[in-house]
C-alpha cells in the first residue's frame, strides 16, 4: 500500500479555520506535515465552512476556553495570542479575570467604609498591645471589595501555586513520553500521521500546545477557586496565608454587612471584632518573618512530587462529549487536581496543616483576649468563626481545590488548647516566645499531645489543672464535629 503524499505546505488540504487554530496553539509555528496529512486524510477540506467554523470554535475553548478573558495563550475572545504568554505557568491576569466572573454578591467601597477600616484598625492595634508582645508593624486599614480582594491578593497566589502548575505540567508531559516510548502496538504512530512517523518527535514538535493546554485548566481552576473564595472570605489573610501587601490590613465591608446580618449583631461590633483578628494575623506574618517561607515551602515541596493518574484522565475523557469542549475540559480538569500522593507529598500536606492550625490557633486565643471586656459579644462572634470555619470555610475551599488539601477543625480546635495552655503557665511572652524560631514551634505530634508540649516548655501544671484552664478557657463543645478525623 502506497503511503499518502506529504502535503505541499503552501497547499496543506486543511481549511484556513483549522489551520488558524492550529497556528494559535503553537505559538505560530509551522503545522508538523504528518499532522497537516492526517487531518487532510479526515476529508476536512470537503466540509461544511459552517461545520469547519463551529469545530475551529470546540477548539479554541478545549485548549483556553470559551468565555473571554479565559484563554491561556490567546487574547479574550480568541483574537489572537497574548504577548508573552505564560505558556504551562498561571496567567495571573486571566485568572482574575475568571474569577471576577464567578463573582454574584458584590459593589464598590465606600468612603465611609473606607475611613471606618482605618478607625477599626487602629483601634484593634490598641487592644492587641496589651495582649501580645509581638511587634506592632505600622499598617493602615484599608477596605477592598470583593473584586479588589482578587485583584490585590492573585500576586502572591501566582507565587503560591505557579510550582503546582509546573508539576502537573512536567507530569502530563512525563506521561504522555512514557506512553508514546511503551506504544508497541503502532496506535499512537497511526494516530501521529502513519508509517514512519516518530510519535515522540511529534510531541516533542507539539508541546507547546500540551503545555498551554495544561496552563489553561490551571488558571481557569485558580481563576474559579478564588471567584468561589472571594464570595466568602471577610478579610484580606483570612485563609492564613500572607496575600495583603505588608502596609494594608484589608477588610471586606459587603462581606462584614452580611455576617452582621446573619448573626444579627450591631454592625460596628462585628468591624471591631474581624479587625482584630485581621490585624493580629497581620502582626504574626510582619513579627514572624519565617512563616510565609514555611507555608511557600510546604507547597512547593507537595508540587515537587505531582503524579498525574493517567487511568484516571483517561476514565474522565471517555465519559465526556467530545462534541462539547465544555465537557472536555472539566472531565481533564477534575481528573488533575486528584493525583495519588506520594509520601514526600502527604509529608508535606501535613506541614502545611500545621502551620496553618498553628497560625489560625493562635489568632483565636489571641482574638479572644483582645475582645474580652471591649466587646460585649465577643464569645458569640468567637464562636460563630469557629463553627464557620469547622463547616465549610474559607481555608478549606481554597487548599482542597488548589493543592488538595482539607484543613481539618481538630487541628485547628488542637492549636488553640496549645496556645492556651502555654499563655497559662508562661504568661503571654512565653506564649509568644514559641515563634522566635522554626525549631521551637509546635509539630503535628505537639499538637497531639498538648500537655507534653507544654512540659518540655518548662510547664509544671497538672493534667487537671491545664484540663480545666481549657474548659473554661475554650468550651469542650467548640467543634461541631469532634470526631472528625
Amino acid at each position: 500500500m502506497t503511503d499518502s503524499p506529504v502535503p505541499d505546505p503552501d497547499e496543506p488540504g486543511v481549511p484556513e479555520e483549522i489551520l488558524e487554530v492550529l497556528r494559535e496553539l503553537t505559538g505560530g509555528r509551522d503545522i508538523p506535515p504528518a499532522m497537516l496529512q492526517q487531518l487532510s486524510a479526515f476529508g476536512l477540506a470537503d466540509a461544511d465552512p459552517a461545520q469547519l467554523r463551529m469545530m475551529a470554535g470546540q477548539l479554541r475553548a478545549m485548549f483556553g476556553g470559551g468565555t473571554p478573558g479565559m484563554p491561556v495563550g490567546f487574547a479574550p475572545g480568541g483574537d489572537g495570542p497574548f504577548e508573552g504568554a505564560p505558556g504551562s505557568g498561571v496567567d495571573g491576569r486571566v485568572a482574575a479575570a475568571v474569577a471576577r466572573q464567578h463573582i454574584d454578591d458584590d459593589r464598590e467601597v465606600h468612603d465611609q467604609e473606607v475611613a471606618l477600616a482605618g478607625q477599626a484598625v487602629q483601634v484593634a492595634t490598641l487592644w492587641l498591645d496589651e495582649v501580645t508582645d509581638l511587634g506592632a508593624p505600622t499598617a493602615r486599614g484599608v477596605a477592598w471589595s470583593r473584586a479588589e480582594w482578587v485583584d490585590r491578593t492573585m500576586p502572591a497566589w501566582e507565587r503560591l501555586v505557579a510550582p503546582v502548575a509546573e508539576g502537573v505540567a512536567t507530569a502530563i508531559g512525563d506521561s504522555m513520553r512514557a506512553r508514546l516510548a511503551g506504544d508497541e502496538s503502532g496506535t499512537l504512530s497511526a494516530l501521529a500521521g502513519g508509517s514512519g512517523v516518530n510519535p515522540a518527535a511529534l510531541l516533542g514538535q507539539v508541546q507547546g500546545v500540551v503545555d498551554r493546554m495544561s496552563g489553561a485548566i490551571f488558571t481557569t481552576q485558580l481563576g474559579e477557586a478564588l471567584g468561589t473564595l472571594a464570595e466568602d472570605v471577610v478579610t484580606g489573610t483570612e485563609v492564613c496565608l500572607p496575600l495583603v501587601p505588608e502596609d494594608e490590613v484589608a477588610i471586606l465591608p459587603v462581606a462584614v454587612a452580611q455576617v452582621s446580618t446573619d448573626l444579627e449583631l450591631d454592625l460596628d461590633e462585628v468591624w471591631l471584632y474581624l479587625a482584630v483578628r485581621e490585624t493580629a494575623r497581620h502582626r504574626l506574618f510582619r513579627a514572624v518573618p519565617w512563616l510565609g517561607d514555611a507555608l511557600e515551602r510546604a507547597v512547593h515541596d507537595h508540587a515537587a512530587g505531582t503524579n498525574v493518574d493517567t487511568e484516571s484522565v483517561e476514565a474522565a475523557l471517555s465519559s465526556a462529549d467530545p462534541s462539547d469542549p465544555e465537557s472536555l475540559r472539566d472531565a481533564l480538569g477534575g481528573s488533575l487536581f486528584a493525583p495519588a500522593a506520594t509520601p514526600e507529598q502527604a509529608a508535606a500536606l501535613a506541614r502545611l496543616e500545621t502551620w496553618l492550625a498553628l497560625i489560625e490557633g493562635w489568632v483565636d486565643v489571641v482574638t479572644s483576649r483582645a475582645t474580652t471586656g471591649h466587646l460585649p459579644h465577643a464569645a458569640a462572634l468567637g464562636e460563630a468563626v469557629r463553627r464557620r470555619r469547622a463547616t465549610d470555610g474559607p481555608a478549606q475551599k481554597a487548599f482542597a481545590t488548589l493543592v488538595g488539601l482539607e484543613l481539618r477543625p481538630r487541628r485547628l480546635r488542637d492549636a488553640a488548647n496549645l496556645w492556651a495552655a502555654l499563655e497559662e503557665r508562661h504568661g503571654a511572652e512565653g506564649r509568644d516566645r514559641v515563634w522566635s524560631h522554626p525549631d521551637q514551634a509546635p509539630s503535628a505530634d505537639d499538637l497531639d499531645d498538648v500537655l507534653g508540649f507544654v512540659e518540655r516548655a518548662g510547664a509544671s501544671a497538672t493534667d487537671d489543672e491545664i484540663d480545666a484552664f481549657l474548659r473554661d478557657a475554650l468550651g469542650e463543645d467548640d467543634d461541631p464535629r469532634p470526631d472528625a478525623p
